[in-house]
């Protein structure tokens, strides 16, 4: 569920500080116009080839009539004596539920067997780019860096499995280069992504956290001088944390942008993409369930200002190098206990739908130091809900690599086999334990066929879709059924008829466990709809369970 948190323009005017630029203000309401969104409504375009059901987004919400004895449509003003009146559904779902489904853990993925990897090695990014896997590591210091400098590693992978250490040349370790350690540094917990609305310099981001001399915040705050979080403690020289920034042509040659993207309290892991709906950047940052601090108490500044419960915040930008302060989207509601706090992001899309948000957020359990992994979804990126069935993974056994803390990572990708694998970083001891015993490693949580959340009817159960553009003339279903159960589509098009040849009578029922099956009616694959016209689909399933549609 979404729960309001901190409202930031209230808390910037409580500390005293000036008023948040208005790239913070709610979206105008969409217009038909260029450079703005569009009018909300059916028919919705799939940004993807696949449609998942994370949410009801996707599903119709139908409606209903009252009809008299004669079966005509009555209204409020018509007269029908008590109880003669029918009630009539028209393509509202019924006994169906959504239900996140648990993932196993497979790991370690890695092994360190470089000097400066220290026994342990992890990767906190991982990018599916074309037919490569490619992944960064780290932060971590390397043997010549001055106090407080940490850079990357970069790793390569055809089947997202076995993974290489190319060498790059680019930093000096132990008096050599040939190494797959990259350029970037003074950063700490974050994250890369592609940005396909950037030009080639800047195709490859990177979000973080990290220290910024004084000349650097004096800069920003000239600039921007509305936009910084009171919170942030500046040190007595001038310096400050902020978000830091980097951008690079290919993933390994980078540039580390001068001036802090924000500056605002966060911590830990730091998560952003390009939104090409919004056509903005969208970052995902720590943020803290606080509410604004009393103006008759004495001032104080840093970590004894911020109190409350770790929480996610969000800031969009239509520019990387100017993100606004982040406001809280989730944070720990009624459904987990006072005592849980959520720790990290876990920022993905579905694959090969980027349009479907997920959230994979550590759940960290203070009252015994524990974590476990739940999953969140959203269909704009701004609104977001805990799924049912959520955690969907936890923590190892004891003395297992990760028997002792995890973390989720981004991205969520598809193996060659159709699996879908999420990284994490697990920890063989808790988080707050004393970490002279502390190893980690990376392992993945495991999907099997891409099954990460079931639209499912444990009995009889019918709904449709909204109306869409099909982004294809065929679509295949991933779903499962009992022997006694099945799957029966229907393809609905102008007047709210089914099209010709594509009704429930000729549908073809699917059994059993399908993976990546083309729906078909008779002999026909082809949905039977004229080009670029909408249509939405009818189910009705019986014990089954789907999963996703794939357009081709």
């Amino acid at each position: 569920m979404r729960i309001p948190g901190l409202n930031r323009r209230a808390f910037l005017r409580t500390a005293g500080a000036a008023p948040i630029a208005p790239a913070l203000a709610a979206p105008a309401p969409a217009v038909d116009r260029p450079g703005n969104l569009p009018v909300p409504g059916e028919p919705y375009d799939l940004a993807g080839k696949r449609m998942a059901f994370l949410n009801w987004y996707y599903v119709r919400t139908g409606s209903f009539s009252w009809r008299d004895r004669s079966g005509k449509k009555v209204g409020l003003t018509d007269s029908v004596p008590p109880g003669d009146a029918r009630f009539q559904p028209s393509d509202q779902p019924r006994g169906i539920r959504l239900s996140a489904r648990p993932a196993h853990r497979t790991g370690p993925i890695l092994t360190a067997d470089r000097p400066w990897e220290e026994g342990s090695v992890t990767i906190t990014t991982i990018i599916k780019d074309g037919g490569m896997y490619r992944g960064w590591g780290g932060p971590f210091t390397t043997s010549g860096d001055p106090p407080g400098q940490k850079h990357y590693m970069y790793f390569e992978s055809n089947d997202g499995y076995h993974w290489t250490r190319p060498d790059l040349g680019l930093v000096e370790e132990s008096g050599k280069r040939a190494n797959n350690i990259v350029n970037i540094f003074d950063t700490d917990g974050g994250s890369i992504f592609l940005d396909p609305s950037a030009p080639p310099a800047e195709r490859y981001k990177l979000i973080a956290e990290g220290m910024f001399p004084p000349k650097a915040i004096g800069s920003y705050l000239r600039r921007r001088p509305g936009v910084w979080d009171p919170r942030s403690a500046r040190r007595p020289d001038g310096s400050a944390k902020g978000v830091k920034g980097a951008v690079s042509a290919d993933g390994i040659h980078w540039t580390m942008l001068p001036e802090p993207l924000a500056v605002e309290v966060t911590d830990t892991q730091l998560t952003a993409c390009y939104d090409a709906r919004l056509r903005k950047y969208v970052a995902y940052t720590r943020t803290w369930m606080a509410g604004p601090r009393s103006s008759r108490a004495q001032q104080t500044s840093g970590k004894s200002a911020l109190g409350g419960r770790r929480s996610i915040g969000r800031s969009e930008s239509a520019n990387f190098r100017d993100l606004p302060l982040a406001e809280t989207i989730l944070e720990p509601g009624p459904e987990l206990l006072p005592t849980d706090l959520l720790y990290t992001n876990g920022k993905t899309t579905f694959p090969g739908a980027p349009d479907h948000h997920i959230l994979f957020p550590t759940i960290w359990h203070t009252s015994s130091d524990s974590t476990s992994v739940a999953m969140a979804s959203s269909h704009d990126s701004r609104l977001w809900h805990f799924l049912p069935g959520s955690p969907v993974f936890t923590t190892g056994s004891f003395a297992q690599f990760d028997g002792g803390c995890i973390f989720a990572h981004p991205n969520l990708f598809e193996l060659p086999n159709g699996d879908f694998a999420l990284p994490y970083t697990g920890y063989n001891v808790p988080h707050k334990y004393p970490r002279r015993l502390w190893t980690y490693a990376l392992g993945y949580a495991i999907w099997p066929k891409g099954r990460i959340v079931a639209l499912e009817a444990s009995e009889r159960g019918e709904f449709g879709t909204v109306e869409f553009m099909p982004p294809g003339r065929k679509v295949r279903i991933n779903a499962l059924t009992h022997r006694a159960g099945g799957i029966r589509v229907e393809v609905v098009g102008p007047g709210n008829k089914p099209i010709g040849g594509r009704s429930f009578a000729e549908s073809n029922p699917i059994i059993g466990d399908h993976h990546s099956t083309l729906l078909s009616w008779g002999e026909a694959e082809d949905l039977g709809n004229p080009e670029n016209s909408p249509i939405f689909l009818r189910f009705r399933m019986d014990q089954a369970q789907i999963f996703s549609l794939e357009f081709v």
